[in-house]
């Protein structure tokens, strides 16, 4: 008798545990959105995140894309059961969704856990569920169901939109492409040519119909299935020199594509190197990590000047998240190779 008594108390600690925090994630969630709301109204977005582990006792990142939600759980420590766990995570996914008035069947769940290589851009299903959304007047297709990222990094939105504004009439070079969202923008921004470079057939097709979503796709605008490593050295021979080469690489990566492995923190050096020398006189390099505890290291590239732009380059949605960080890399003399 004293045991079932501890029970149903313990049971209704924890269910008063659990109202708590999905009315904290509740009222979080309706209080950013409206904020939000304003804002992408305002600037022509109808994709933006809406919370990213605010409180820490509810590690949720939770997307808007026009009228659907993404919720991913960021796995860490917990006294939970594996079965309480997955009820848990199934009420405050249910819980974000009605706070913002979206139907369960337009409510992707996903769980982000530390991984290596292309593990993150492996498929995790086959429904393709598609929309296409807008960002600064440009309109990029994404599927919410199929990866763990979509095929477009909302914290790039403002980073994209600074080379926009500036690829008036230069020549674009977009290596590790994935789905070309910074070609789009180049292209846009009035590019006289770009190259997006990627292993991956399936993010060149993307990257083709993104730019076909916006009137773009022509031959101005290459798409290169290469590795980047290989790509360099390559163009390292030929004539080709660019305006602006965008360096965005995965944190790590082993694909079986690759003749070896790419560690961000380890290869950056050299990758920045190898684009330095096919820059045009007064060209630049804009490279960018998601990478925690990043340190940029470019004190032993000859005539290599870095200045950090990530205050410009982080929207509102992210704000305080220190989600990036990105860079300008140019040279300290007007020598060109």
């Amino acid at each position: 008798m004293r045991e079932d008594a501890t029970a149903r108390r313990s049971a209704f600690v924890s269910d008063q545990r659990l109202d708590t925090q999905a009315e904290f994630f509740a009222n979080r969630l309706k209080k950013r959105f409206r904020h939000l709301w304003k804002w992408a109204r305002r600037t022509g977005v109808t994709a933006f995140r809406v919370y990213h582990r605010d409180i820490p006792e509810l590690p949720f990142s939770v997307d808007w894309y026009d009228g659907h939600l993404i919720v991913a759980e960021y796995a860490r420590p917990h006294d939970r059961s594996d079965l309480e766990h997955e009820s848990w995570v199934d009420h405050m996914t249910a819980t974000a969704a009605r706070a913002l008035g979206v139907s369960v069947d337009r409510l992707f769940v996903k769980r982000r856990v530390r991984q290596r290589g292309s593990a993150q851009y492996e498929r995790s299903d086959s429904r393709r569920y598609e929309i296409t959304i807008a960002e600064n007047g440009l309109r990029f297709r994404v599927n919410l169901s199929d990866y763990l990222d979509t095929g477009l990094f909302l914290d790039h939105r403002d980073l994209r939109r600074y080379l926009g504004e500036r690829a008036q009439g230069t020549r674009v070079l977009n290596l590790f492409g994935y789905t070309g969202a910074f070609t789009v923008y180049a292209a846009a921004g009035g590019a006289r040519s770009t190259v997006t470079v990627d292993l991956s057939n399936t993010y060149l097709r993307w990257a083709e119909e993104n730019l076909r979503e916006n009137a773009l796709y022509g031959p101005d605008h290459l798409l290169v299935r290469a590795d980047v490593t290989e790509f360099l050295s390559e163009e390292a021979q030929s004539t080709n020199r660019y305006d602006w080469i965008i360096l965005d690489p995965p944190s790590f990566s082993n694909s079986k594509k690759m003749a070896g492995t790419f560690d961000v923190q380890r290869d950056h050096a050299d990758a920045i190197r190898r684009c330095m020398n096919l820059l045009t006189r007064r060209g630049q390099v804009v490279f960018s990590t998601n990478r925690r505890n990043f340190r940029l290291r470019v004190d032993g590239i000859r005539d290599a000047e870095a200045t950090k732009i990530t205050k410009l380059t982080m929207p509102e949605d992210f704000a305080g998240t220190g989600i990036h960080q990105a860079w300008i890399i140019r040279r300290t003399s007007s020598r060109a190779n």
